[in-house]
């Protein structure tokens, strides 16, 4: 049995805190994957560095628009990925070198899986028990497969094995011809741009009514209407069997009971299916039951406000949780948020003595208001707040505004290039509640709305008591403000 002051599950944003305050400290951290976690290895970072290459390729096939003569003649796939994957990889193996090297003697690195068999106990997969003072479970998540006749889950992300998930899609030797991609949500409409953009005839199958359907209804419903102008999507549908002919896949399909009777192809025939139909969280794989933590019914470790585990409703002394294996938000910033959270809070832990004898005045409150996402497809999402539904549902008297991007200078710059921004907002306190955005750089025009919800400011104030760039496309932003309604006050 081996023993530590502070015991760190996992290296995502969990790596981030550890840092000059914990040098006195004996630590382990335990990493069975790639240092760095989801975003930087199969996530946001190499999947906007293959959105970009998309986007350029998908803007030089449709420049007839914009009366221009350009063509996409092609990718250089290994090429594209060698770019990408040299940083990111060299990205891993420092901060894996970092930690195990001379430059921390503090730290030791478990390089293999952990799970609990008991509140502050862990046995490695080669038998090797650990024991901690204090724990930091920031383990993350990972790829949900839905069960189908024919398909084999333990071959999915294996070689010779044309089933994919985001975990290693981006690593496959050749661009698929043919892709079906299972999943509606953010990962799948990343993908679904990446390959089209790159020259893959993508197929996607989505089981509800909508694409992107977790988002407000309206903006939903529009990006449905833009994505499939350009793109095959069968909805209503989900799959019932797989089938595998030499390097080949097919799948037969069937209504999923969301849509009704749906028209569908009796067999898809596909060079590769990537499954994209969302995450969760690792704390079945960790036992974190056996260690007596609570779990929330979507498999999320139960923290409280201050990010500290709990057991029966109460914290677990010493025992914190950060990122996608905790949090309501599978977002990398939220990650880096809590992680930052769970630093103080684990400093002043550590400096109060024994675990869990901080005074509670001193710990840091884990701020999850006026969260944002994008979604970098095309056209861009990006969103922050509540939907119109969830404002009236919680009794908001709401003013709605929907300004489309072809009604300002800069969308008519774009020719007339479709798009919305939506703004819900309280009639009586002004303040915005909800901004949902569909178009040219939706993740960017976004953050003025996301910064005065942050701060609380009124919207008829952001939208006056500032300059707006004209002709910018900010400007989209700014009517959308200007026609919102309120009370006077």
């Amino acid at each position: 049995m081996t023993h530590f002051d502070l015991l760190l599950i996992g290296t995502g944003s969990g790596n981030m805190f550890l840092d000059d305050r914990f040098s006195g400290l004996n630590v382990a951290i335990a990493e069975e994957w790639h240092f760095g976690g989801t975003c930087l290895n199969v996530g946001c970072i190499p999947t906007k560095m293959f959105v970009y290459p998309a986007t350029i390729a998908e803007q030089a096939a449709e420049a007839n628009r914009y009366n221009l003569s350009t063509d996409f003649h092609g990718v250089d796939w290994p090429a594209l990925q060698k770019r990408i994957f040299d940083r990111v990889d060299a990205i891993e193996s420092g901060g894996r070198d970092y930690r195990s090297g001379d430059r921390q003697p503090n730290v030791s690195v478990v390089a293999e899986h952990v799970e609990f068999v008991g509140e502050k106990t862990v046995r490695t997969a080669s038998g090797e028990t650990i024991t901690a003072d204090r724990i930091v479970i920031a383990a993350g998540a990972s790829p949900v497969i839905p069960e189908a006749t024919g398909l084999e889950p333990k071959l999915v992300d294996t070689d010779g094995y044309p089933v994919f998930t985001s975990n290693s899609i981006m690593r496959i030797p050749q661009r698929p011809e043919r892709l079906v991609i299972i999943g509606s949500g953010i990962i799948a409409m990343e993908f679904a741009h990446v390959f089209a953009g790159l020259g893959t005839e993508v197929t996607v199958i989505a089981r509800g009514p909508r694409l992107l359907g977790t988002i407000d209804e309206e903006v939903s419903t529009e990006f449905t209407e833009l994505f499939e102008r350009n793109h095959t999507v069968h909805r209503g549908a989900e799959v019932a069997s797989y089938s595998f002919d030499n390097d080949q896949v097919s799948v037969t399909l069937r209504p999923s009971g969301r849509l009704g009777d749906v028209d569908l192809p009796a067999q898809l025939d596909a060079d590769a299916v990537l499954i994209a139909t969302g995450r969760t969280p690792n704390t079945t794989s960790l036992r974190v039951g056996d260690a007596g933590f609570d779990i929330l019914d979507d498999a999320r470790l139960s923290v409280d406000s201050r990010q500290r585990v709990l057991s029966q409703g109460r914290p677990v002394p010493g025992v914190f949780a950060l990122g996608d294996i905790s949090s309501p938000h599978q977002l990398k910033h939220v990650a880096n948020h809590e992680a930052a959270v769970v630093g103080d809070n684990l400093a002043v832990d550590v400096a109060a003595g024994a675990p869990g004898s901080g005074a509670e005045a001193q710990l840091r409150e884990v701020n999850h208001h006026a969260v944002p996402g994008a979604v970098f497809t095309s056209p861009q999402v990006a969103y922050v707040g509540i939907t119109e539904e969830e404002a009236r549902r919680a009794g908001h008297d709401v003013s709605v505004k929907v300004q489309k991007y072809a009604d300002v200078a800069y969308g008519w710059a774009m020719a007339d290039d479709p798009g919305i921004v939506k703004l819900i907002a309280d009639k009586t306190t002004h303040q915005i509640l909800g901004a949902h955005i569909v178009g040219h750089e939706a993740s960017m025009i976004v953050q003025p709305l996301i910064q005065a919800m942050a701060f609380g400011q009124r919207a008829d104030e952001v939208a006056k008591r500032q300059y707006w760039i004209h002709p910018a496309l900010p400007e989209v932003v700014e009517n959308a403000l200007l026609g919102l309604e309120f009370d006077r006050n």
